[in-house]
């Protein structure tokens, strides 16, 4: 139709403001995202934050050094140990005291557990909201198994309360070595089975490559961590540079990406988890006899078995 005839020919298309969450079945974790939306590009992200404020902070005030571990866990349900280790660094810095060997390579050896935990549960509910269902059944099998070795080391699947200040709360249960190996050696496997299923998947790359691009500038101004700055081209990894425990110990390689973007941050994760691997048999192989923690009852209690005798 001519257009001065078509009553719709001088009117604006106005964009699409829509509300992602608070709870979004695509979300993990409770967020709240005010969208503009123009087709299927967003426009303009109105962020809504603190969903999840529990006042950890106010609540470890009235607790002790131990009874504030627990809340650790809970702040990224995902990176449970890695949380753990934060907190029990801080305090053994303020304390001036440094764990036992063995304790640092235990930890060093759960750390990256949990870091393939963290990146199994990125890339495979990445792919699930894409609607790739396959990675996320194959990779959370592999993620019992891991739960299964912070089960044996503290009682518990998620929330371990097991990196403490000034060391480990037990040393390591007969076996755990050797079944973690077995673990390893076959890890590497399920990690390339997930790549030839994503890599180089036409659908995978079409809604990866080129999405969610942020340069080395913007990265550093946002104040961006972990895999988003690297994916972003800038060589910082903790581990490298400001080293804890015994990471100036074992040897590694820190992917970077070149584009920033969705894409580039998906195949940093998948060669840390590669990496990941490397580490933990270094952990397994240098592993030192000794204590698990310091013997200073004021920082780490002794056990209830001993409090009881003279």
């Amino acid at each position: 139709p001519r257009a001065d005839k078509d009553p719709l020919a001088h009117k604006k298309v106005s964009s699409l403001t829509i509300n992602f969450g608070p709870q979004h079945p695509a979300a993990h974790g409770v967020l709240r995202l005010v969208m503009e939306l123009s087709g299927e590009t967003v426009k303009k992200c109105d962020p809504h934050v603190g969903l999840l404020h529990r006042g950890t902070e106010k609540l470890i005030e009235y607790k002790t050094y131990l009874q504030a571990l627990p809340y650790f866990d809970r702040l990224d349900y995902v990176s449970m140990m890695c949380n753990e280790q934060a907190y029990s660094l801080a305090v053994e810095k303020l304390l001036n005291i440094r764990p036992p060997l063995r304790a640092q390579w235990i930890r060093v050896l759960f750390a990256e557990i949990t870091r393939l935990l963290n990146h199994i549960m990125a890339v495979t509910t990445h792919a699930l909201d894409i609607g790739a269902m396959t990675p996320f059944f194959w990779m959370f099998e592999e993620r019992e198994k891991m739960f299964e070795f912070y089960e044996r080391v503290s009682g518990a699947r998620m929330h371990a309360a097991y990196i403490r200040p000034g060391g480990v709360h037990q040393d390591l249960p007969l076996g755990l070595m050797d079944d973690i190996y077995e673990f390893v050696k076959n890890f590497s496997m399920r990690i390339d089975e997930v790549e030839e299923m994503l890599t180089n998947n036409r659908i995978w790359k079409n809604r990866t490559v080129d999405i969610g691009v942020i340069t080395a500038e913007e990265a550093l101004n946002y104040g961006f961590s972990g895999v988003m700055l690297r994916g972003s081209g800038i060589h910082w990894d903790l581990r490298k540079t400001q080293p804890y425990d015994v990471y100036d110990q074992v040897e590694f390689d820190v992917p970077i990406g070149s584009r920033g973007d969705c894409y580039d941050r998906y195949l940093c994760r998948v060669e840390e988890m590669r990496q990941s691997l490397r580490i933990i048999l270094q952990c397994l192989n240098k592993m030192p006899e000794g204590e698990i923690k310091v013997d200073d009852a004021k920082i780490s209690p002794p056990k209830r078995a001993e409090m009881k005798v003279n």
